[in-house]
Parts: structure tokens; C-alpha cells; sequence
């Protein structure tokens, strides 16, 4: 699962004072019922990235409306790789946007139910070699929408919550996202597949169009909003691309570990994104899963992820998150070659499952190790650019994927692809060592 932040200017600090609080940042936390809103929306719009994006409908396109599935698995990835360019290019700029424009809940209602639209739209993909174009398409215009929907949605999360409730507020969206991705795709097991020869799986682009618009509405309705700003300057999408190179400039000069990190992390999270991209992708169209064990798999890949993560924060804690990290990214690269060179179902879903156990604690632990190298008052700034640079190379990893395809002809090679992007994150990753990064030791006691 993927969580966007916006970059906001560095907080003011008076002289030989502390940083005063960022404009916007709420006082106290929100209600009960608008907290429950912002986690619905995560729980609502995971539906996207699991059931059509990963488990189900990319399986289908691939598998189902593809010629076979090396070409099916070459336009979905080409095609993913032009939508990571755009993400790249029209997401850093639009938390800024909102910040100028205002009515943030108005952003975030047109960008949510875009997506659901978009969804909608692939019903008509018939099972047919002739809507491959289209299909590929839609779902790369539904994975823009669905960033920037997520960067106005990320942007809440500081008019919701304090620095006392931001972790506990937005680990509770986390966690209802990672259920709500489960429980749809147990709905599309028993709605869809189960009991039938030939699943006709067009009908689950309106299942999780409908899912998304459901549970993302109350947000749009109750939560929390940005007035419209009265006079000022006209917002430039340039001077917004400057701001952002500014930032980058000044890390450079002030703390180049800081950016050092975020260029390493930025591939390696690619990489983990490639994962859960084309997971479902490969088992079905290499190792011949039916529709019906790809769901079984994405079920238990998320479940064994989600308590990998929770469980492995304590080790974050006591060793620090820079082991958790590498020996994660280690194990990840052993164990896609391992898919790469198996042959079979039950080596694919052994192999799969140690993917899951680091997949989590990999993100978690990078986000820790972010935590741990950021000064008080710099949040924003920092996370805003974490989330930044991710976008920037969204594009890396499905290129990567298509290149392998390309060069060994056949989806297995694929594989290869994602390898290279884990290995260049590690090697990028390896030296970096600064003591913030340190487990806090416990004092003797005297």
C-alpha cells in the first residue's frame, strides 16, 4: 500500500525561540466521526490498489483480454511507466495547489470520485486482444487519479490531528487500509469467482468503483476544509517546481545524509511498489494461478505483511531501522531471484510469502529512520519531501520490468527488472550511516 504528504515551507523560528506552528496545523484533534471519515477513505480507496491495481483486474487484463501474457504484461507495464512520469511531474505540485486554491475537501472530492470513474470505465474491457490499448490506459489514468487524490487526503491529516495523535491517527488509516483491501477482495472471491467455470471478472471494475465512492464519501462530506484565499498571487506551476528545488538545494548545503537518504529510499520503495504491482501479474501469468488463487494469494500476502510490519517495530526500535532496511532489501532480492529460477506453485507461494514478511517492515522502518533524522519543527518539510521524491522515480521500476521483458522475452524476465531496482536501492542505501539513526540505548543505572 502507497501514502502521499505536501511539501510546505520550512516553519518560522524566531530568533533564539522554537519553531511556531505550521499554518493549518489543527489545535486539537478532530472529532470521533471526522477521524472515522479520513480512515474510511483510505479503507474505501485501497480497492483500487489491491483488488484492480495488483490482485485481481490487472490479472485480468493480462491474462484475460492480453494475446498472451508477455505482451499483456509489456503494455501494462509501458503504460504504468508513463503514468509514473505524470505522477511524478503533477503530484508535487498539487499539495501546493490546495495550499494557494484553498478548499482542500473540494479538491478531494473531484480527484476521489475521478478515480471511481475511472474505474467504472473498464467494465468495458471485453475479454478481447482489442481493448488491450484501452484497458492499459484507463487503469494508468485511474493511477494518477488516484495520487493526487492521495496528496489532498495526506494534507487532512494535519488539520485532524496533533503532533500527540499524528502517528496513532494515521496508523489507524494504515490499518483500515491494509482491512479494507482484504475485505474487498474476499468480496470479489465470493461475488465473482467462487462457483463459476469462467469468471466473468469485467463486473469487478463497478464493484470497486462503487466500494471506493461509498466509503471515501463521508470525508467528502464531513471532513475538514481550506478556505479560499483572498487576494494574493496567482499560483505557478514553475514557481512551484522552484520552491521544490529549493528545498533540495538547501539540503545539499546543510544536510546532505538527509538527501542522501531520500535519493536511496526513493529507489528502493520503487522497487517494493513494482512488488505489489506485478505480483499478481507474474503468478498468474508465468506460475498459472486461476483468478480464484491470485485472490488466496493477495489475502494472505496481506495478512502475513501487516503483522510483519507491526510485529518488526520493536527490532526497529531496539536495533535501529538501517538493519531493518537492509536485511529486509536483502532478503526481498533473494527471494525474487529465487521466484525467478523456481518453477511451480508452491515455491512461488513460499517464495511470496518471505517477499511479504519484508515488504512492511521495510516501509515502516524507512519511514522510522526519516522520523529519527528530522528536527524538531521539520516534519512537514521533510515527510512533504520524502513523499516527493518517491514520485519522482515512480517510473523506474515498470521501466525496468518492460526492458526485462523485452530483452529475455518472456513475463519471468521481468522479475529481473525489479531485482535491478531492489539491488541499485541497497547499493545506493549501503553507505549511509548517520548517529541519528542510532537505537536509543537506555542509561545505566547508577
Amino acid at each position: 500500500m502507497d501514502h502521499d504528504g505536501v511539501i510546505l515551507p520550512p516553519p518560522h523560528v524566531p530568533p533564539g525561540g522554537h519553531p511556531s506552528p505550521e499554518p493549518g496545523l489543527a489545535e486539537r484533534p478532530a472529532s470521533r466521526g471526522v477521524v472515522a471519515a479520513w480512515g474510511l477513505w483510505d479503507w474505501g480507496q485501497q480497492t483500487f490498489n489491491t483488488v484492480m491495481l495488483t490482485f485481481v483486474f490487472s490479472v485480468y487484463i493480462t491474462s484475460g483480454i492480453a494475446a498472451d501474457e508477455t505482451s499483456g504484461s509489456a503494455a501494462f507495464s509501458s503504460a504504468q511507466t508513463w503514468a509514473g512520469l505524470l505522477i511524478a511531474l503533477l503530484c508535487p505540485v498539487m499539495g501546493r495547489f490546495a495550499d494557494r486554491y484553498g478548499r482542500r475537501r473540494r479538491l478531494l472530492g473531484i480527484s476521489t470520485f475521478a478515480l471511481a470513474a475511472a474505474m467504472a470505465s473498464l467494465f468495458w474491457a471485453a475479454p478481447d486482444p482489442s481493448y488491450l490499448t484501452y484497458a492499459v490506459v484507463m487503469m494508468a489514468v485511474a493511477s494518477v487519479l488516484s495520487e493526487i487524490a492521495s496528496v489532498f487526503y495526506n494534507g487532512m491529516l494535519l488539520q485532524i490531528a496533533t503532533p500527540a495523535t499524528f502517528g496513532r491517527i494515521s496508523g489507524m488509516g494504515w490499518g483500515l487500509g491494509y482491512l479494507g483491501g482484504l475485505v474487498a477482495l474476499v468480496a470479489c472471491l465470493f461475488l465473482f469467482v467462487l462457483g463459476k467455470d469462467s469468471p466473468n471478472l469485467q463486473p469487478v471494475a463497478l464493484f470497486s468503483a462503487a466500494w471506493t465512492a461509498v466509503f471515501c464519501l463521508p470525508l467528502v462530506v464531513a471532513g475538514p476544509d481550506s478556505p479560499h484565499p483572498d487576494g494574493g498571487d496567482r499560483f505557478s506551476f514553475l514557481g512551484a517546481y522552484r520552491d521544490i528545488a529549493r528545498h533540495i538545494v538547501g539540503l545539499w548545503r546543510t544536510d546532505r545524509a538527509l538527501l542522501h537518504f531520500f535519493v536511496a529510499s526513493a529507489i528502493f520503495r520503487d522497487g517494493l511498489g513494482a512488488i505489489f504491482a506485478f505480483a499478481g501479474i507474474i503468478a498468474g501469468g508465468t506460475f498459472g494461478f486461476t483468478s480464484q488463487e491470485v485472490i488466496y494469494l493477495g489475502i494472505a500476502a496481506n495478512l502475513v505483511a501487516g503483522a510483519a510490519t507491526w510485529g518488526l517495530g520493536r527490532v526497529d526500535d531496539r536495533l535501529g531501522p538501517r538493519l531493518v532496511v537492509v536485511a529486509g532489501l536483502v532478503a526481498l532480492i533473494v527471494g525474487c531471484v529465487a521466484i525467478f529460477l523456481s518453477d511451480g506453485k508452491t515455491a512461488f507461494w513460499i517464495c511470496a510469502m518471505v517477499i511479504s514478511l519484508c515488504v512492511g517492515p521495510v516501509q515502516s522502518a524507512s519511514r522510522s529512520m526519516l522520523a529519527r533524522m528530522t528536527p524538531l519543527g521539520r516534519e512537514n518539510e521533510n515527510f512533504g519531501l520524502y513523499a516527493t521524491t518517491g514520485r519522482a522515480v515512480s517510473f523506474l521500476a515498470p521501466f525496468a520490468f518492460t526492458v526485462a521483458i523485452a530483452i529475455g522475452g518472456t513475463q519471468r524476465a521481468g522479475i529481473l527488472g525489479i531485482v535491478v531496482v531492489l539491488a541499485l536501492g541497497l547499493v545506493a542505501f549501503l553507505p549511509l550511516r548517520d548517529v541519528r539513526t542510532e537505537p536509543v540505548r537506555a542509561l545505566p543505572v547508577a
